[in-house]
C-alpha cells in the first residue's frame, strides 16, 4: 500500500495519518477539494489541521514523490509483465496550469495557460508521466515553474515561501531535473516524448542523447534540419522538397482516443545523422502538419511504426491532467506558498497513482488496431542525396 510506503517521509505519525485522510478525501465524491471541504470530509470542524499539513508540518514532499514514482512504475510494470504485454515505456513530458487571482501565489504570472487556452493569470507546473503501453499511466514527477523576477526579489521570495537557494529553471530544464530524478532510482524509458516546449530545448535533447535515451519530440515548422547534400532547411521546407510524392505517406493510427482510433498520414525524413529523423504527421481532412524530431541510439530498434506508436503515446499525460483535476482537485488547491502547492500536488499524484495501478490490475486492455500491408517506399525515409 502506497500510504505505508511513505510513512518514513513524515516526522510524526499524526501528520502521516492526516496525509492519509487528505488522500482519502481527494478520492471521495465531494464536489470541490479545498481546505474547508477536505476538513469536513475528514471530520474536522475547521481547516486548521489541513492548512498545517500543507504549510507547517514536518514532512518531505520530495521523498514522498519518490515513493509515488516507485509505486506507480513498479505497479504498472508488474501488471504488464504478468499479462505479458510488451508495450513501450514512455516518458511523457508536459505542463499544466491553474488560474489564480491576484499576485500573492508562488509562481503566479500572466502567461499562457493550456487550461485556459490563452494568456491568463496563473501558475504552471511541469510534469513527467510514466506511460506503459496497453497497461496504464500515472504522473510520477512534478516541478513548479517559478518566474525569474520572483526568485531575484528577496522580498517576493520570502512572501511566497520560495526556497532561499532556488535557481531559475526553464521548463526544459525542469524536464531534465524530473528525468534525472527518475534515472537516479533506476526508472528507464524506451522513448521520451514532449511537445514543442521540450522539443525546442537544445539542452534537453542533448541530455537525452548523453543518456542514450530515444526521444520523439514535437518541434516547430521553423526547426532547422541538417540534410546532406542540401543546405540546412526548416521542417516545412523539407516536407515540400522531399514529401511531395503521396507514396511517401502512410495512414496509421496514433492510438485510441476518446472518439476512437486517431488516424493520420505519416511520413519520415532522414537527416545527415543515421540516428536522427523527422517524423511528420498530416491531418487527413485539414492537411495540417505536425513535426516530431526523433533520436534513436545505436543498437535500438528504429522503424517508422515504432516512432508513430511513441508519438501517439504522449497524449495520456493530458488524460492524467484531466483526471487529476476533475476527480482529485489538482487545480482546486487554495494554497499560496510554494511548499503548500508542492505538497498538495504530490498528494494528488499519490491518489492518482493508487487509482492508476488499481485500474490497470482490474482491466483488460484492448489490442490496438494496426495497419497491415506490403512494404513500400514509405518504409524508408527519403534523403536529399
Amino acid at each position: 500500500m502506497l500510504l505505508e510506503l511513505v510513512r518514513p517521509c513524515f516526522a510524526r505519525t499524526q501528520t502521516w495519518q492526516h496525509a492519509g485522510r487528505y488522500v482519502s478525501a481527494l478520492v471521495s465524491e465531494i464536489p470541490k477539494r479545498n481546505g474547508w471541504t477536505i476538513a469536513e470530509q475528514v471530520g474536522d470542524r475547521t481547516p486548521d489541521r489541513t492548512q498545517r499539513l500543507l504549510n507547517r508540518a514536518v514532512w518531505d514532499a520530495s521523498a514522498v514523490m519518490g515513493r509515488v514514482r516507485r509505486f506507480a512504475v513498479d505497479g504498472l510494470d508488474t501488471v504488464a509483465d504478468r499479462r505479458r504485454r510488451r508495450g513501450l515505456r514512455i516518458a511523457a513530458l508536459d505542463e499544466t496550469g491553474q488560474q489564480k487571482a491576484g499576485t500573492a501565489t508562488a509562481g503566479v504570472k500572466r502567461q499562457y495557460l493550456g487550461c485556459a487556452s490563452r494568456i491568463a493569470n496563473g501558475i504552471n507546473t511541469v510534469h513527467l508521466s510514466y506511460v506503459r503501453e496497453r497497461t496504464g499511466h500515472a504522473l510520477i514527477g512534478a516541478r513548479q515553474w517559478i518566474p525569474d523576477e520572483q526568485i531575484a526579489d528577496p522580498t517576493v521570495t520570502a512572501s511566497m515561501g520560495l526556497p532561499a537557494d532556488l535557481e531559475f529553471r526553464t521548463k526544459g530544464q525542469l524536464a531534465i531535473d524530473l528525468c534525472t530524478d527518475a534515472y537516479a532510482v533506476g526508472v528507464r524509458f524506451d522513448v521520451a516524448c514532449g511537445d514543442e516546449v521540450y522539443g525546442n530545448c537544445t539542452a534537453l535533447r542533448e541530455f537525452f542523447e548523453q543518456h542514450d535515451q530515444a526521444y520523439v519530440l514535437r518541434v516547430a515548422s521553423t526547426f532547422m534540419l541538417a540534410l546532406n547534400p542540401q543546405p540546412r532547411l526548416t521542417c516545412a521546407k523539407a516536407v515540400t522538397l522531399l514529401l511531395a510524392d503521396d507514396r511517401r505517406w502512410e495512414i496509421r493510427s496514433a492510438g485510441a482516443g476518446s472518439k476512437g482510433q486517431r488516424w493520420y498520414a505519416w511520413a519520415w525524413i532522414a537527416t545527415v545523422s543515421p540516428r536522427h529523423h523527422l517524423l511528420v504527421r498530416r491531418h487527413l481532412r485539414s492537411g495540417e502538419l505536425a513535426f516530431h524530431y526523433c533520436y534513436v541510439p545505436a543498437g535500438q530498434i528504429l522503424t517508422k511504426a515504432r516512432l508513430v506508436r511513441a508519438a501517439g503515446l504522449r497524449w495520456p499525460v493530458e488524460e492524467d491532467f484531466e483526471f487529476a483535476k476533475d476527480s482529485f482537485g489538482l487545480d482546486q488547491c487554495q494554497a499560496r506558498l510554494h511548499t503548500a502547492i508542492a505538497r498538495h500536488t504530490v498528494l494528488v499524484m499519490a491518489a492518482l497513482a493508487i487509482c492508476a495501478v488499481a485500474a490497470a490490475s482490474s482491466k483488460t486492455a484492448p489490442t490496438p488496431r494496426l495497419l497491415h500491408r506490403t512494404p513500400r517506399a514509405s518504409d524508408h525515409p527519403p534523403s536529399p542525396a
